[in-house]
Parts: C-alpha cells; sequence; structure tokens
C-alpha cells in the first residue's frame, strides 16, 4: 500500500506564515519587553546583587582579618597558629575583589585600628580577651558566625559565585576547628 499525499493544499493558514508570525510577535514581545522600566530594573538588579554579596563578602573577610590581626598583636605568642589562618583570610577578601585594607602586616593593621574608625569597630584592640584561649575562642566564634551567615546566602547567589562563597565557607569551618580543636 503507498501513501499519496492530496493533491490540493489543506485550508488554513501555512506552517511557514505561522512561523513567521510567531517570529514577529515574539519580536514585538521583546522589544516591548526591553523598553519597559520594570524589566530593565529586573536586569540591572541580577548583576548588582551579585556585586553587593560580592563587596559585603570582601568587606566580612576583611573586618575577620582584622580581628586576627588585633588577636596577633595581643597575642604574639599566637603568631605560628593564627599567621597561616590570617594569610589565608587575606586571600578570601582578595578573591572577592577586596583585601586593601586586610592585606596590611597584622603589626600594621593592629596598630592602625586604633587611629581608624572602620577598623576600631570591627577589632579594636582593647576588645581582645587577654587570655590567649579566650582570644582563640572568640575568633572561633567570629568565623563560625560568618561561615554560617555564608552558607544561607549561596541560596541566592548565582553559580560561580556561590561556588566561590561556599569554598570560602568551608575554609571558614576548617579554620574554626583548627581554632578548637586543632592545637590539642
Amino acid at each position: 500500500m503507498s501513501f499519496t499525499l492530496p493533491s490540493r493544499s489543506p485550508s488554513g493558514p501555512r506552517r511557514r506564515s505561522l512561523l513567521a508570525s510567531a517570529a514577529g510577535a515574539g519580536t514585538a514581545l521583546l522589544t516591548g519587553c526591553s523598553a519597559s522600566d520594570s524589566s530593565s530594573e529586573t536586569t540591572k538588579e541580577a548583576p548588582s546583587a551579585a556585586d553587593r554579596a560580592r563587596a559585603r563578602a570582601a568587606r566580612d573577610s576583611e573586618g575577620l582579618a582584622e580581628r586576627y590581626a588585633a588577636v596577633l598583636a595581643a597575642h604574639p605568642a599566637l603568631a605560628s597558629a593564627l599567621t597561616p589562618l590570617r594569610a589565608e583570610v587575606v586571600r578570601h577578601a582578595e578573591a572577592f575583589g577586596g583585601g586593601k585594607r586586610a592585606s596590611a602586616a597584622p603589626s600594621a593593621s593592629a596598630s592602625s585600628a586604633s587611629s581608624s574608625p572602620a577598623a576600631s569597630a570591627s577589632a579594636p584592640a582593647e576588645s581582645v580577651p587577654a587570655r590567649e584561649e579566650d582570644a582563640l575562642a572568640e575568633l572561633a566564634s567570629a568565623e563560625r558566625a560568618l561561615a554560617d551567615r555564608r552558607t544561607k546566602a549561596l541560596e541566592e547567589l548565582p553559580g560561580e559565585l556561590a561556588r566561590l562563597l561556599a569554598s570560602v565557607a568551608a575554609a571558614g569551618a576548617v579554620h574554626v576547628f583548627l581554632l578548637t580543636e586543632g592545637g590539642k
């Protein structure tokens, strides 16, 4: 049995004309949407939200590096344990596009903490506990809180930034372990 096509064309619009109409309508819709204010705001908000999250992560890492610097200034005997951790925190700030405040040497950063209002608000040398154990516990608490905040923020971030933030949060969790259990 052979199949033959009907000799006359089917009634109604042809496929090409439907596709052309759909393409024209789609272009009109896209043009209309791109001209609207609400769509352009949404487009602009996505990158700016990521930029804000990146800047916040950089500031958080810079503040944490300043805390490490203050503890190092108050407890120089902890330098062998804290200097590598602080260096990692500085690299985290740099990975997020910051690090200018955090990259100063620990002694310079601790001495500037009392003169700079922003630095003194985040980690003044006077607020470092007198006992080394208490200072380490305070650093561990700061690392834990920051790692928790970063983990919660992951859902709202685009892929690459979320992966970076997850990696830095995991490093913070390791720092907590090293500060609390690592020396035992």
